[in-house]
């Protein structure tokens, strides 16, 4: 009864590292999974570097993506990180794109008295 007296705080241990770190990242690997198996073409993407491009084709282990107009990649299809939007370039209401404010990071002058 003692050894179990003893060993009852790493169990906790362990439990509570399973359900807080081990659990939610097998997880987020199944749903990344899933939607790598469900990509189709046309579907706008990004990639684990980065890249944002269009699937143009897709094999086995591999998919085709167009990156500008005249260029593909051919990339593993675990490299394709998540499904994008397709309007992601595009501002989202007219007032975004006729807002001309900018941020000025420069200290402002004190005024003269």
């Amino acid at each position: 009864m003692e050894i179990l007296a003893q060993l009852l705080p790493l169990i906790l241990i362990f439990g509570i590292f399973w359900f807080l770190l081990i659990r939610p990242q097998r997880n987020r690997q199944r749903q990344v999974m899933e939607m790598q198996r469900a990509l189709q073409a046309g579907d706008e993407v990004m990639l684990t570097s980065g890249i944002y491009g269009t699937v143009t084709e897709i094999a086995d282990d591999d998919v085709r993506v167009r990156v500008a107009e005249g260029v593909e990649l051919k990339v593993a299809r675990a490299a394709v990180g998540q499904v994008t939007p397709a309007e992601r370039d595009e501002p989202t209401t007219e007032t975004d794109a006729d807002d001309d404010t900018t941020l000025s990071l420069d200290k402002a002058e004190p005024e003269e008295k």
